[in-house]
């Protein structure tokens, strides 16, 4: 059975699919290899490197397509590379099908099986193919990281004989796996860290972590079974407006990460409470491709209200590109061990398993 995965447009992704380490695990397991030249070239990883390991590297990615039975991506390839596949192979990738639907309905009626691994369900069994906490993970520790280099005051308490420079105040908006991972790398580096979410359940997390949770009334009903944060109502609403209105008149730096998969992200930071942050304040936008969780937020650049600098860009992960595809590339392989019958070396799509129902988009 045949595993291929060809170039992103660099220009917007620099994460790959198949890293060497894991090219040698889907040889192992008995699957055969191939790339495009220079596939992770930009990482670091040579062509020789994947070759040494049995990986076949073409230059023709239609050929390379054309032969595949499994192909493996980050994201929807372009409508060119799309023209490549045929029926009856498989798809498998964060194919964002809320964004693409015409694409994905093109590769239907081709008989393709599309797999979109944001899709996956919060089980226990799923968590080891769990792309979306693997990269949260990564794009919480790197927004904390972009946020304190355009902070032009130290972060840690600092107690010198010219005197105390205080500890910077960080409020982190959302306590998923993001906000965990921000509330946690904030706090290593010394700042005194906030966090609000509409879920309680947040609260034990955030506080095991040295966060000080703000809490809402009300919040104990908001969040789905799946494990996301519901859409709040009015008054619950103005009640969380409240509390971070007078919260945010004292916080130096601000890390959004509020999302409601699929949907407009919710403005968060209203246009009256940044009037009111300090003068060199900033806000770090996670949420800015959805939208983002104020209203001045714009993808990719630095725009300052009133003396606050407010941030977020189309992909964070392009920072750390290298992390990212280890994490996500076995993420894949765990998904694909899991649709490989080995003993009759064919996929068994067996819509029984939750995981593959849920993910398999028709």
């Amino acid at each position: 059975m045949k595993i291929v995965s060809i170039s992103e447009n660099l220009d917007i992704e620099k994460r790959i699919a198949i890293t060497p380490d894991i090219a040698k695990k889907y040889i192992s397991s008995g699957f055969e290899i191939s790339l495009t030249e220079n596939y992770g070239a930009h990482l670091g990883f040579s062509d020789e490197s994947f070759k040494e390991l049995g990986v076949v590297i073409l230059e023709d990615e239609k050929k390379i397509v054309d032969a595949a039975d499994i192909i493996i991506q980050i994201g929807l390839p372009s409508d060119e590379k799309l023209s490549y596949f045929k029926e009856n192979q498989n798809l498998i990738g964060i194919l964002n099908p809320y964004l693409n639907k015409e694409k994905i309905d093109v590769l239907i009626k081709k008989k393709i099986n599309n797999f979109s691994l944001e899709l996956l369900p919060r089980i226990t069994r799923a968590q080891s193919m769990d792309i979306l906490s693997s990269q949260a993970n990564l794009a919480g520790y790197k927004a904390v990281i972009e946020s304190f280099a355009k902070f032009e005051k130290a972060i840690p308490m600092m107690m010198t004989a010219a005197g105390t420079v205080p500890a910077a105040k960080v409020l982190v908006v959302g306590a998923g796996v993001a906000g965990l991972q921000a509330i946690a790398t904030a706090k290593r580096m010394g700042a005194i860290v906030f966090a609000t979410d509409v879920r309680m359940a947040s609260k034990e997390q955030v506080e095991s972590l040295g966060g000080k949770f703000l809490t809402v009334e009300g919040s104990e009903n908001l969040e789905t079974a799946g494990g996301y944060a519901k859409e709040t109502s009015d008054e619950f609403k103005k009640k969380q407006e409240e509390l971070l209105a007078e919260t945010l008149k004292k916080i130096d730096i601000v890390i959004c990460t509020a999302l409601i998969p699929g949907k407009k992200a919710p403005i968060i930071i209203k246009d009256s409470m940044i009037e009111n942050m300090m003068p060199g304040s900033v806000i770090y936008d996670l949420a800015a491709v959805q939208g983002g969780n104020t209203s001045f937020t714009k993808v990719d650049q630095l725009i300052e209200k009133n003396g606050v600098k407010i941030m977020g860009e189309t992909n964070i992960l392009n920072k750390l590109p290298t992390s990212a595809s280890n994490l996500y590339a076995k993420n894949v392989f765990n998904f694909v061990t899991n649709l490989y019958d080995k003993e009759n070396k064919k996929l068994n799509i067996n819509l029984e398993d939750e995981i593959i129902k849920q993910t398999l988009i028709t």
